[in-house]
């Protein structure tokens, strides 16, 4: 086995690709039915009895033409990667519009092999396609898939062996003639090229040769001084002369760090660039319409070679899909069914949450005294029992104990939404009011994510083309509330508005509350997004490509196994982080006194005049501030606080925790207010870690923070002196 070999796994969003790359490398990267999953390069390693493979998973792209940062990293990557091969992944059910794809990968190398994956789905919808007529159009390799199921992977290796064996390398491109086609190109390998219309030929030709002679200079200059070994696989002259016609920025500087030299500058492109430019302006061909030329040249081979390959044996059965859309993405009907399914999920959490939580309550807490028993054996101070377990354990305790079953049920229902397609659906009906607000609708589906966690949905704001459109999204993801703070929400409008009775109807009552104060929460980050959009992020609302992909069959066992791994335990992982320390400074300040009280009561004592303007009082407000690392802390502060114990306290039942906060001063008006400063106020402290590292801005950070808990702020206030004027 020799050296390791690259293959860059590519496509368009969702037709499978990282399900392809999981099926190599068994990393099990997550995958879901809605666009733009992978916004950075995944790399794993597989290997077969000749050769070592590392897999790199791009991002999903529908062109290399680069019009958005996904994009420009895929390209950037099959251009100037030192790939030794390119995988291309195509959607059987649209395989014309994946062929795109395949024609400019093809352009940039000769190494590409294409996956034809969803054969099962093309099957059903009675699309069937000739894969040897299409190997035999496109002159690569062509491999059919299941991904899914795993059908076809052992062929991709197999294919990709025989590959590095032979060792293509991109050749110069040779026009030929068909008959029956008309002109066809094609490289001396039997590979495919596009035709262009004869002026854009013309001046390719013009170009190459300068091209050519640039590519081999700096490839001797690389022999020569032996720079890493390195050898050029990049993008052959061709494609290269055809770049430096259609002008682009970014791939200017990708190809100029690439090749360590200005390729315009040199000798030969300088005298041959400004002659095929003329060329290309005798013939009306400005930058523009020189691209409008490219991109139709394309899709029209693609759909030559697509009519050559695919046969519909029936009439397109994707009019089922069109129907259920036709519901779902409604004017009348689909922003209702949003809010039920919301509902439903909610309540599922909700009803499945109560009991698992409880249990694993108990068993924490079982394992607590246990550790006391064990530190009174030892004789340790009490003061150090106090931190460690009062402290330290008793506050990861809770984090778990709330955190982890409302999780385990909420992400894997969500995950699901994504498996059959239904999120592209969200985003397509929130399109409209995001553009409204002068955002992008794929805010939307960073939306959805922060309802598991807002650190994930800020992380999620990377699909988002535009970076103003995307700053918009970061700073507003947290005005939906995350995981963490449904236990608040959930005991506030159980104990106040529904009643502490058990039982379905409770709950249900609980989930249809519960909803309508997140719909509010989405209705302010709409506001918010329209007010950001006209004052300090002032701009026009792009447009972007959305794919509607076809409903799938739901993988359960995968869906609940990857969501539990790569959602809840992940979310879990950092909140638990985040925890431990404030666990250790709750117990300071419950147990470190200032005169006769102690620095947590003083505290709030000292809020108290504040907190009351917006339907708070103090202790409240102090418990959201030092529920700053994990909001799942909120209501066990207020109990200690309330109570003067040093330590976080639970109570056993919902009527006892009501009866106390009755006797601390609540009222319907201080309920909800609470809730309404729960559902917007500052975002945990992962959350704002998450949106410095996504900004690279204090700033962003600081404003991110101010947003959610101004909104809140004021909608409290206004509540609050509402309701005082009539009380």
């Amino acid at each position: 086995m020799d050296r390791e070999r690259v293959v860059a796994i590519a496509g368009n969003p969702n037709v499978g690709k990282s399900t392809v790359f999981n099926n190599l490398t068994n990393l099990h990267q997550h995958t879901g039915n809605w666009p733009g999953k992978t916004v950075v390069n995944a790399t794993g390693y597989c290997s077969t009895e000749k050769f070592s493979y590392k897999m790199v998973d791009i991002p999903g792209t529908y062109s290399l033409m680069a019009h958005s940062a996904e994009e420009e990293v895929a390209r950037d990557f099959i251009c100037f990667g030192d790939a030794d091969a390119v995988v291309v992944v195509c959607d059987a059910t649209c395989l014309e519009r994946n062929l795109n794809l395949v024609l400019q990968t093809m352009e940039i190398t000769g190494s590409v092999i294409v996956c034809v994956n969803l054969l099962d789905e093309a099957a059903k919808k009675g699309i069937h396609i000739d894969l040897d007529a299409l190997s035999k159009e496109l002159g690569v390799p062509v491999i059919g898939m299941v991904a899914r199921d795993g059908k076809g992977i052992d062929e991709l290796l197999d294919t990709l062996d025989d590959m590095m064996d032979s060792e293509r390398i991109t050749v110069k491109a040779v026009a030929v003639c068909c008959a029956d086609d008309g002109r066809r190109m094609y490289d001396s390998d039997g590979r495919y090229r596009i035709c262009y219309p004869d002026a854009v030929e013309q001046a390719i030709a013009i170009l190459e040769p300068a091209a050519e002679a640039v590519l081999e200079e700096t490839a001797l200059q690389y022999e020569k001084c032996r720079i890493g070994q390195r050898k050029l696989k990049g993008p052959g002259p061709r494609w290269l002369a055809l770049k430096l016609l259609d002008y682009d920025s970014a791939l200017d500087e990708g190809v100029r760090t690439y090749l360590q030299k200005d390729i315009c500058q040199e000798l030969p492109v300088r005298e041959a660039l400004p002659r095929a430019e003329k060329l290309l302006a005798q013939a009306g061909l400005d930058q523009k319409r020189l691209e409008e030329e490219i991109v139709s040249s394309v899709m029209a081979t693609a759909e030559e070679i697509s009519r050559a390959a695919v046969a519909n044996e029936k009439e397109r059965s994707d009019l089922k899909d069109r129907k259920i859309d036709h519901i779902l993405t409604g004017k009348w009907l689909g922003y209702p069914i949003m809010a039920v399914l919301l509902m439903v999920i909610l309540w599922l959490t909700i009803t499945g949450a109560n009991y698992p939580s409880q249990m694993l309550s108990k068993a924490l807490f079982w394992v607590q005294d246990r550790l006391t028993e064990f530190f009174r054996y030892m004789g340790a101070p009490a003061w150090l029992h106090g931190m460690l377990v009062l402290g330290v354990y008793r506050v990861l305790a809770w984090v778990v104990s709330v955190m982890l079953p409302p999780m385990a049920i909420f992400f894997p229902l969500f995950t699901l939404l994504e498996d059959v397609g239904y999120l592209p659906r969200i985003a397509y009906n929130l399109d409209k009011p995001f553009k409204k607000c002068c955002a992008c609708g794929k805010q939307a589906l960073t939306l959805c994510m922060g309802f598991g966690c807002n650190a994930a949905g800020v992380t999620g704001c990377r699909i988002i083309d535009s970076p103003r459109e995307r700053l918009i999204a970061i700073l507003t993801n947290s005005l939906v509330p995350c995981n963490g703070r449904f236990p608040t929400l959930i005991a506030i409008i159980t104990m106040f508005f529904i009643g502490t009775s058990k039982g379905a109807g409770t709950s249900l009552l609980s989930a249809i509350l519960l909803t309508l104060f997140i719909m509010l929460g989405v209705g302010m980050t709409f506001l918010v997004s329209w007010l950001l959009s006209r004052t300090i992020l002032k701009g026009v609302p792009s447009s972007f490509t959305l794919e509607l992909p076809p409903y799938r069959r739901p993988q359960f066992g995968k869906v609940i196994v990857r969501s539990i791994f790569d959602r809840t335990l992940f979310v879990l992982g950092r909140a638990v982080m985040v925890a431990a320390p404030a666990g250790l400074f709750i117990w300071a300040a419950a147990n470190i006194f200032v005169g006769d009280q102690s620095l947590l009561n003083y505290c709030a004592a000292m809020l108290d005049p504040f907190a009351r303007l917006f339907g708070l009082d103090g202790v409240i407000l102090i418990a959201f501030i030092l529920g700053l690392p994990a909001n799942e802390i909120v209501v066990p502060i207020i109990i200690m606080a309330y109570m003067a114990q040093g330590s976080i306290l639970e109570m056993d039942s919902l009527t006892e925790m009501r009866n106390l906060f009755v006797s601390h001063g609540w009222t319907w008006v201080t309920a909800v207010c609470t809730t309404l400063f729960s559902l917007m106020h500052w975002p945990c402290s992962t959350t704002l870690l998450t949106i410095k590292k996504e900004t690279g801005s204090w700033k962003w950070t600081f404003t991110a923070l101010v947003i959610p808990t101004l909104a809140g702020m004021v909608l409290c206030f206004i509540v609050a002196q509402t309701a005082y004027l009539f009380i």
